[in-house]
């Protein structure tokens, strides 16, 4: 079976891309694309990256993501030293003997116990009972959340209408933590950083904050926090959370529908949210890649997000008029509302940033 490096080499080649073509439409540096060929991990901040460039990579490629990674878990067990016990000879035939024995003779003797134990003991004896601790789950919001959890606790991290689970699976020399980017390995006082849905953009900070590695029945106290999304707010928007307003349409003497038309250049994590309509609340989020479209049609008012304000090229239309419009720069969060807005006793259609 071909490796992880070589497969993803050969896929490149064959659909004639270079590497730096490649880290423009995916927004990964040009090393880590060349360190992934190479099978050389040792330029990779943290094992996160490990597992989110390759799959990011795998689906511009078209491969199948998890097939690579399994090639990626596979190279790393590859690399674990093999146990010195397993170089030493084998022990002599009589040793073997003489320990199946002694095992025989232990099992026998256990058996003979327990048989007389449950058969033997007064009616009246009854086993103790012992409280199982049911496992907790806790739900991040928008502050930080600081648990105390214990071996199977777990806490959900939403992120637009996805949410990520992510459960404390064991307490010993270091927090382990299983989540969807694989096993985390977090020792006192330290803090990891995950990309927990592999756009690019790293959306969760955990910190160790105080754990007994000699007792690990006393749980660990963890910090989870969110980075990127802070600046996506829920509540309607006020005036002084606005920074900027540009004029999209002129004043007309009533408000009508717009569409928003969207045209992707390159990987892009989108949200939008139809504002001040009842009858199509929540909001929408999805993956788009290169040379997709989205049409958003509002009648008051709609929120935009975009973790690659350059890759979303926009247009308005309404009144008979198609406006182009700038959400930002490359690689720049944007979060914005395009939505009417009174101008004395007739309305203009704005694009107001609210980050």
């Amino acid at each position: 079976m071909d490796s992880l490096g070589e497969k993803l080499r050969q896929a490149r080649e064959e659909k004639g891309c270079s590497l730096e073509q490649v880290g423009r439409d995916t927004n990964i540096a040009t090393r880590y694309l060349e360190a992934l060929e190479a099978e050389d991990f040792s330029c990779f901040p943290g094992e996160p990256y490990i597992l989110g460039f390759p799959r990011n990579y795998s689906e511009y490629l078209g491969l199948d993501a998890q097939e690579q990674l399994s090639r990626y878990r596979a190279l790393k067990i590859q690399e674990q030293p093999i146990p010195v016990e397993q170089l030493l000879h084998s022990p002599v035939p009589v040793r073997k003997i003489i320990l199946g024995i002694v095992i025989f003779l232990l099992v026998l003797g256990a058996g003979a116990g327990a048989y007389y134990y449950f058969t033997r003991r007064p009616a009246w004896e009854q086993a103790p009972v012992v409280e199982v601790r049911q496992p907790v789950e806790y739900t991040l919001g928008a502050e930080p959340l600081k648990p105390r959890l214990y071996s199977g606790d777990s806490v959900l991290v939403p992120l637009g209408e996805h949410p990520y689970k992510l459960v404390l699976s064991d307490l010993g020399e270091a927090v382990s933590i299983t989540s969807p980017l694989g096993l985390l390995m977090i020792d006192l006082g330290q803090d990891v950083e995950l990309d927990l849905n592999s756009d690019g953009i790293v959306e969760l900070r955990i910190t160790a904050a105080e754990f007994d590695k000699q007792d690990p029945a006393a749980g660990a106290r963890l910090q989870f926090e969110y980075i990127s999304l802070a600046p996506v707010v829920e509540d309607p928007v006020r005036t002084d959370e606005v920074l900027s307003s540009v004029m999209v349409i002129p004043s007309s003497v009533n408000s009508y529908p717009f569409t928003v038309q969207l045209n992707f250049q390159g990987y892009c994590m989108f949200r939008w949210e139809i504002l001040f309509e009842r009858d199509r609340p929540g909001r929408n989020e999805q993956y788009f890649q290169r040379g997709e479209e989205l049409n958003i049609q509002a009648q008051n008012g709609v929120r935009l997000w975009t973790s690659n304000a350059q890759a979303a090229k926009l247009q308005v239309i309404g009144g008979g008029r198609t406006v182009p419009v700038e959400l930002g720069l490359a690689g720049e969060i944007v979060v914005a509302d395009i939505r009417w807005e009174r101008d004395g006793d007739a309305y203009r259609l704005v694009l107001a940033r609210l980050n």
